[in-house]
């Protein structure tokens, strides 16, 4: 057994299991946080700009920026999903 895989006394093997992930993807809660919360912002953004064309409000503008939405909660999903199949891999 290497010396990075010994566990030190006084701590139980999950908590030393939790650290050793951590240190390996340090934030890696945090990241996916943060993915969440900028989908979650994309789709309310899309969602408006989604009405807008509906309305036939603005559609020069609201068709772009509805787009830029769509791409935004997109990428994040994308992100999403890839972070977490790096720690289903693992």
């Amino acid at each position: 057994m290497a010396d990075r895989d010994r566990i030190p006394p006084g701590m139980s093997p999950e908590k030393y299991q939790r650290l050793m992930a951590e240190a390996k993807a340090p934030y890696k809660g945090l990241r996916k946080f943060i993915y969440g919360t900028f989908a979650a912002s994309g789709a309310i953004g899309a969602f408006i700009f989604f009405t807008q064309v509906l309305a036939g409000r603005d559609v020069g503008t609201a068709l772009p920026n509805l787009a830029l939405q769509v791409g935004v909660v997109a990428l994040m999903v994308f992100l999403f999903r890839l972070e977490s199949r790096k720690s289903a891999k693992k």
